[in-house]
């Protein structure tokens, strides 16, 4: 069972390709022109052991959140497409990461409904080089929206800027990775609903 997404998204403000394999090695290829966010893309992909590509051409001369956002939709979307109809996943996984002084709690419902509960510390630096800290939350909005996921992000501690948003980050990578794996023992939808 091939559980691959493939989303392109063009506008006026970006051009963009995302492709995604749930069952991949973490290998990682990603270029939006906003370096932190390349990293952090790549934390995703690694630590999910997604292959992930993500291809983006954007409005950087006005600023990045365009990139950022658009790339987050279509990742969403990607991820949802990889998921197909959900036959056999786990659905419900849980991590927690710590990154030097920071701590991240991701837990994520691959429910079929958006939704996003986030908090970080407050009074973070602003900028991580042209990264604006408060995308942080925007990147997991557009996610959500289009993943159709329920996620919960708390980061109940940190003092560096990139710690707490890397740590984010990598829990929400282990926790899609553990929630989307295949049960053995699960044959058909996990859910009373019968769908997701």
């Amino acid at each position: 069972m091939s559980r691959v997404g493939r989303v392109e998204r063009t506008t006026k403000e970006t051009s963009v390709v995302v492709e995604i394999d749930l069952d991949g090695t973490g290998k990682v290829d990603v270029s939006t022109g906003v370096g932190f966010y390349d990293h952090m893309l790549d934390q995703l992909g690694r630590h999910g052991l997604f292959d992930l590509t993500v291809k983006t051409e954007g409005d950087l001369h006005i600023d990045s959140h365009h990139t950022i956002e658009d790339s987050s939709l279509a990742l969403g979307a990607a991820f949802r497409q990889a998921l197909g109809d959900k036959r056999g996943i786990v659905r419900f996984a849980s991590a927690s990461v710590p990154l030097d002084e920071s701590l991240a709690q991701v837990t994520v419902d691959l429910s079929g409904r958006p939704y996003l509960v986030h908090s970080e510390p407050e009074n973070m630096a602003p900028m991580i080089g042209s990264y604006d800290t408060t995308m942080t939350r925007h990147i997991l909005e557009s996610f959500v929206a289009q993943a159709q996921i329920a996620l919960h992000v708390h980061v109940p501690y940190g003092r560096n800027a990139h710690h707490i948003v890397e740590c984010q980050f990598k829990a929400l990578a282990r926790a899609l990775r553990y929630a989307s794996e295949i049960d053995p023992r699960q044959t058909g939808i996990p859910s009373t609903k019968g769908a997701l």
